[in-house]
């Protein structure tokens, strides 16, 4: 089997849009949290999300570009166009063995309520015939093989809030197994509309505190919900070998990943964490490699959900058992929010720096123990300390599980 590392990055996320700003603001605790400005709010029992800022689609696409596509096309594209350009991959792979995984948990949300408001408002013919090209899931990945002309495998990846770290995790596997010599993975979110708001506020999801430093508290005792996020991560995932050859610049090693479900719920994780524990306890038996757990950090899904968070933490224990108390653990969820499709794709970025710069970024607005989250969530401050193993872990609807490990070469 061939060795796969990873060669470029790019973000897009409500703390920095790009990986450079992203990091800086997760190692200093910047919180990417406000008040929604996307819409009216007034009857929300929501007010708090967490937006991209300042972003310009005209710096990765052309106005017509820009016109044709959905607001989570324009994200990817911006995300894969710094990675490709950090990688330096464009002009050195084959295109026949250059692939994509690239995903998203909704696709173009704000495609189909205005489509929709105009089939309603306007009647049929003035649906637009770009509403399904602009709409569907796999128009992230679509998009990414045209631009970036990857006709090696194209796949477009969803499995909801695991749907960045299930992405990064199957193109390992493909290069892996030879299949590709490089691969655009990652995933991307933009969902910050009405009707999702509306529909996760409904099903008790969401954080309805109005206090910008209280509303992501993942492991806290007070949480109450996540904070709905959105943006885009893009990684480039590459043979070893061909990277090399090529002169690459190189971040990390995959060395692991597990996937598994719990077949249990639409919605609410196993509390038993047997199938989470295993995604991870997978992901450490593939690398083969025997890791101080001093030493090994997990950027956790820590989505600040009462249920969600003791069940992680249990995940990690049946995965790590004793030794789970001396695992570094953050949830950089506390900064960006919860990014759902594009959560693993960014996650995996601040584990791979985290890696590369021996800094676990912190869980900021930790304040209140749980008794039933009790590891090393480093709270609230950023921890210098050796890092020889990184991962992200992704728990989403529908019982998907994944965990990804990344170790330095």
């Amino acid at each position: 089997m061939k060795r796969v590392v990873i060669t470029g990055m790019g973000a897009i996320t409500p703390v920095g849009n790009n990986v450079e700003a992203f990091w800086e603001s997760l190692k200093a605790g910047k919180c990417g949290i406000d008040n929604i400005t996307k819409f009216d709010t007034t009857d929300y029992r929501v007010k708090l999300a967490a937006e991209v800022k300042d972003f310009d689609p005209l710096l990765y696409m052309e106005k017509g570009e820009v016109r044709r596509s959905d607001k989570f096309v324009q994200y990817a594209i911006a995300a894969a166009t710094q990675a490709v350009k950090d990688s330096g991959i464009e002009e050195n792979v084959a295109p026949e063995r250059f692939g994509v995984y690239y995903g998203s948990g909704t696709g173009g949300f704000d495609t189909f309520i205005d489509e929709h408001n105009n089939l309603l408002n306007r009647g049929p013919l003035r649906v637009s015939p770009h509403f399904i090209p602009k709409m569907i899931v796999n128009m992230g990945a679509g998009n990414l093989a045209i631009k970036f002309n990857a006709k090696g495998p194209c796949v477009g990846v969803c499995t909801a809030c695991a749907t960045g770290t299930t992405a990064i995790g199957e193109a390992y596997r493909a290069i892996k197994g030879g299949y590709a010599d490089a691969i655009i993975a990652g995933g991307v979110e933009a969902s910050i509309s009405p009707l999702a708001v509306a529909a996760f506020m409904n099903c008790m999801a969401l954080s309805e505190s109005e206090d910008k430093t209280a509303a992501s508290v993942p492991f806290d005792k007070r949480r109450g919900g996540f904070v709905m996020g959105e943006g885009a991560g893009a990684l480039i995932v590459e043979e070893y070998g061909h990277a090399v050859k090529r002169g690459a610049k190189i971040y990390a090693e995959v060395v692991g990943y597990g996937s598994t479900c719990d077949a249990f719920h639409v919605t609410a994780p196993d509390g038993s964490a047997e199938s989470s524990g295993r995604a991870i306890a997978d992901c450490l038996k593939e690398s083969g490699r025997s890791f101080d757990p001093e030493k090994v950090y997990i950027n956790a899904h820590g989505t600040s959900t009462p249920l969600n968070d003791k069940t992680e933490t249990q995940a990690i224990k049946n995965a790590f058992g004793e030794d789970a108390y001396k695992v570094h653990v953050s949830s950089t969820k506390s900064m960006t929010g919860h990014l759902l499709g594009a959560a693993g794709a960014i996650e995996g970025i601040a584990a791979i720096l985290a890696l590369r710069e021996d800094i676990i970024p912190p869980t900021i607005g930790y304040c209140e123990k749980d008794e039933e989250c009790d590891l090393d969530y480093t709270p609230n401050t950023a921890n210098k300390t050796e890092v020889e193993m990184a991962m992200s872990v992704s728990l989403g609807f529908g019982g998907h599980n994944a965990c990804v490990g990344f170790a330095k070469i």
